[in-house]
């Protein structure tokens, strides 16, 4: 049973944009002078992942390099399921970006003559590692949030909750939300912008924040965009093993300076050495923890002395687990951390929904592949960000005012308690860490798909209904609260990456099956979710990325 849906305010925009890391800032930076409002779901300083980034940013910005050389490099671990078109932009653009960065005042770490001071992680054949500290997402969002401050247009929600994105006549007309005082606002906007992050909560053991719950991809999805990708996730190997939710990162920089993987014995983890790609240098920890030994990362000849300046956001986790990395091997253990799938779009961000646009880890852009090279995320963020935003403002000029009809969805009258929607959660998190983690086969995919449906069962997801503007009104119940939502979206995330996971009968990348251990050359090709109702269509032919869509209403 149903209720109509109550709505407090309406605001008018151009442009509406979901998430405040580095994809959603600078999004918003490139759209500055109209009129943007920009939604984050918790504090602009401490929201997401991006500030949360330890490790650095890749650009070839060094003596010897270059981007055609960056370009190889993430081609390579990309598990041959990269667009090279996507590559080359990303590889081609860093450099400005990053350079666009320092003029805006970002604190680089530098060595001793003044230059960038250039480090190496995993996969990369050269040194071009860029690093504020362990605190380089952190300084991203410090400096382009206060470019943002002095820029025009720009309104900014901090603690507002995306209900949905509305649409109309098949296209992308706003979002609704939940602001952090209780009230239900309507963003009514000629373009909509889904820069929300990860999906790392779906389990247990993660290094994502409490906000990564899947939100843009399961708004995303119920829109009728389509997704791909998403069995792509990538478990960093070394999370600090220690019981904490989540997990605190031990950045690969720690690597990069000559840190090891041992065991108890002081023995070598990882066959081949610990620079490898993280898909290989995970599975390798997976193996060693399931034979009953223990892993730890040593840096103590590597770092030494050094750590508190050097590291000093991985000092302080260790500090405040009791440890000292100056004197003692770290304990540690794989944990989800990026997604490589999200919603498929082409070069500029487009989806396959007119006036959506995604942009940063939510979306699909193929820059990836199969498994991400170190250090490049915060650069897609940036370079894919800016894409984004010059395609939205070429398309404003065409694009139509707000609808007068928008398809918003109402609130059941019976919804299940916070603490119902914990305990679901938590049950789902189990359920992803132990039949959809590092390693998967049938069984346990199709065990999960079964777990899954039943905690579905539990949460009763809302349809859709249509409203005419003059029915919005303070009339009609309130939106269930921030969890329920939230365990909701984890869900709809969880049963999808479940899916294509069983759809895909290979390993690749950072997708590893038992019961196929190796990569078929058939599944060079990407899986394609697209919704049907309440069921999934999955596409696996070659499937290119969306045609740019023609954005003048018919």
């Amino acid at each position: 049973m149903s209720g109509e849906r109550r709505i407090d305010a309406v605001r008018e925009a151009d442009v509406v944009v979901l998430g405040a890391g580095v994809a959603g800032l600078s999004t918003a930076l490139g759209l500055a002078g109209r009129r943007v409002d920009l939604l984050s779901k918790g504090p602009l300083a401490r929201t997401g992942n991006s500030p949360w980034a330890q490790g650095g940013i890749a650009a070839a910005v060094g003596a010897g390099d270059a981007p055609a050389l960056h370009a190889a490099d993430t081609i390579a671990v990309a598990g041959a399921l990269a667009d090279e078109e996507a590559v080359v932009r990303l590889t081609r653009e860093g450099p400005s970006r990053l350079a666009a960065l320092v003029r805006m005042g970002a604190r680089f770490d530098r060595d001793a003559a003044g230059g960038l001071d250039l480090a190496r992680e995993a996969a990369h054949s050269r040194r071009r590692i860029l690093h504020a500290r362990d605190a380089t997402g952190a300084e991203i969002v410090r400096v382009l949030r206060a470019r943002l401050a002095e820029a025009g247009g720009v309104a900014v929600f901090e603690g507002a909750f995306a209900l949905e994105v509305v649409t109309d006549g098949g296209r992308a007309a706003g979002v609704l939300a939940l602001h952090a005082d209780g009230a239900v606002v309507l963003h009514s906007a000629r373009a909509v912008v889904i820069a929300t992050g990860g999906i790392g909560r779906a389990w247990s053991r993660t290094t994502n924040p409490a906000e990564a719950t899947g939100d843009g991809l399961a708004l995303a999805w119920r829109a009728g965009a389509r997704l791909a990708d998403l069995e792509f996730v990538q478990f960093h190997p070394t999370a600090l093993d220690t019981g904490e939710d989540p997990m605190p990162l031990l950045t690969e920089a720690l690597r990069g300076a000559g840190a090891r993987l041992v065991d108890e014995d002081d023995g070598f983890v990882v066959e081949g050495g610990d620079l490898q790609a993280r898909d290989v240098v995970a599975r390798s920890l997976w193996r060693a923890l399931a034979e009953g030994r223990h892993v730890f990362l040593d840096a103590r000849d590597a770092v030494g002395e050094s750590f508190p300046e050097r590291f000093p956001t991985v000092f302080a986790a260790c500090q405040a687990n009791g440890l000292d990395p100056r004197r003692e091997k770290l304990p540690v253990a794989p944990a989800a951390h990026y997604h490589m799938g999200g919603v498929l779009t082409d070069l500029e961000g487009r989806t396959s929904l007119p006036g959506l646009w995604a942009a940063g880890e939510v979306a699909c852009t193929g820059v990836h592949g199969a498994n991400r090279l170190a250090s490049n995320s915060l650069l897609e963020a940036l370079v894919f960000g800016a894409s984004v935003a010059r395609s939205v403002a070429d398309a404003l000029a065409h694009l139509p005012r707000a609808p007068r009809r928008l398809r918003v969805g109402p609130t059941t009258a019976t919804e299940p308690s916070e603490a119902a929607a914990a305990s679901a959660v938590a049950a789902l998190r189990r359920t992803m860490w132990e039949s959809v983690g590092l390693v998967r086969d049938d069984a346990s995919l199709r065990a999960a798909l079964r777990d899954l449906e039943s905690l579905g069962r539990r949460l009763s997801p809302s349809p859709s209904m249509t409203v005419p503007p003059e029915a919005f009104s303070a009339a009609g119940p309130a939106p269930c609260s921030r969890p329920v939502l939230e365990a909701r979206n984890l869900l709809a995330v969880a049963r999808l990456v479940a899916t294509a996971a069983l759809e895909r009968r290979e390993s690749r990348g950072a997708h590893h099956r038992t019961d196929y251990p190796t990569s078929d050359p058939a599944w060079r090709r990407r899986v394609v979710l697209t919704r049907r109702g309440d069921g999934i269509v999955l596409e696996t032919g070659s499937v290119p990325a969306p045609q740019a869509t023609s954005e003048v209403s018919a």
